[in-house]
């Protein structure tokens, strides 16, 4: 196995490689395409904007490098919706691997926004990353734009209304929350990904 971690300027790469070296799992950091295109799983990580995290991609020219992929591929954070068609986040067009839009959180008495802290997964589908996972199990989520819930979501989470938490569509896949600060969900979602 040789993970890669994309280097796109997501500040949380440096916590998501300590998360995977607890596992075993010492995952190179590149923007280099043929490092990544070798590599049997790459993860992109994201903290941030949708735009500039599109622009930093872009200008490191890993676009269609990523579109291309086969082996699996896990989105992380903004990585996550970076996977999706479209940001309602400065209207920005993503990379259109999974087909869902991402959108900004409605304003509903007595949720904030932006989301922050712990919430409870709801499993909606059978899939090898979740597997392991109960009903109720709590990940740390820190975001103000969400996927909605739909065919692909693999596990859902509510904030004034249901949202995916966790998705996959063919070989890439996306979480939502931060694994690396999800305790012993988030390694064991992160195991589960490794052995795919």
């Amino acid at each position: 196995m040789r993970a890669v971690l994309v280097d796109a300027g997501g500040t949380n790469i440096g916590s998501v490689r300590y998360a995977l070296q607890r596992l075993g799992a010492d995952a190179e950091l590149t923007s280099d395409a043929a490092r990544i295109r070798a590599a049997s799983h790459v993860i992109l990580p994201g903290v941030g904007a949708a735009g500039p995290g599109m622009r930093m991609l872009r200008e490191a020219g890993l676009v269609d490098v990523i579109r291309g992929l086969t082996q699996p591929v896990l989105g992380v954070c903004l990585g996550m919706q970076l996977l999706c068609e479209r940001s309602e986040e400065g209207d920005t067009e993503c990379l259109g691997v999974v087909p869902a839009t991402v959108r900004r959180f409605a304003d509903i008495p007595g949720f904030r926004v932006p989301h922050m802290g712990w919430n409870g997964l709801r499993l909606t589908r059978c899939h090898p990353l979740v597997a392991g996972v109960r009903e109720g199990d709590a990940a740390y989520f820190v975001h103000s734009y969400a996927v909605p819930d739909g065919d692909y979501a693999l596990a859902a989470s509510e904030h004034g209304t249901s949202f995916a938490a966790v998705i996959a569509a063919g070989n890439f896949m996306g979480m939502q929350f931060h694994p690396e600060r999800s305790g012993a969900l988030g390694a064991q979602l992160l195991r589960n990904f490794l052995s795919l």
